[in-house]
């Protein structure tokens, strides 16, 4: 007879089971609070039906809270995780296929994001009437247009091209 079922006491994973998906992405060590930027940058805003489960403010080893974003039936784009990277810096991306991690890796920051953002600055190049890709030099605490050296810090997730 199996005593399999009788080892579990629920203290070995501490960490938050929001509802297991079975194929899409999971987004992990998120900074907390940033988890709707995180939506935002996907585009997602639940109009499409997408199936989306986010933890706030859930306890983290890594972090004293963290957001998790588990969106079901998409991976992300190349594009997508450039950007996530700017306002989740640390952030895991794990790959779920029939519910199993079959991908995980840590987001990098890229040094340079075009088409993705746009200039604040309404007087730049890339806002006029015949508007230039817009292109961002990525910084240790932001963005700088690489036309008109405006820096972003705050609110970038704001300025994501939709």
């Amino acid at each position: 007879m199996s005593n399999d079922h009788d080892h579990h006491d629920g203290n070995d994973d501490h960490e938050l089971r929001v509802s297991k998906i079975r194929d899409g992405t999971v987004i992990d060590h998120v900074r907390g609070g940033q988890a709707l930027n995180v939506l935002a940058i996907l585009g997602i805003d639940g109009t499409n039906g997408e199936e989306v489960s986010v933890g706030m403010n859930v306890p983290s080893n890594r972090f004293a809270r963290k957001d998790i974003v588990k969106v079901e039936g998409r991976e992300l784009s190349q594009d997508e995780v450039d950007v996530l990277s700017l306002i989740a810096p640390d952030a895991t991306i794990n790959i779920v296929r029939d519910y199993d991690v079959v991908e995980k890796h840590r987001v990098e920051r890229p040094d340079v994001v075009e088409g993705v953002l746009s200039c604040p600055n309404a007087g730049c190049i890339t806002t006029g009437d015949e508007p230039v890709t817009s292109r961002f030099t990525v910084l240790e605490d932001g963005v700088r247009c690489s036309y008109c050296e405006t820096i972003v810090r705050e609110e970038i997730a704001s300025l994501i091209e939709t």
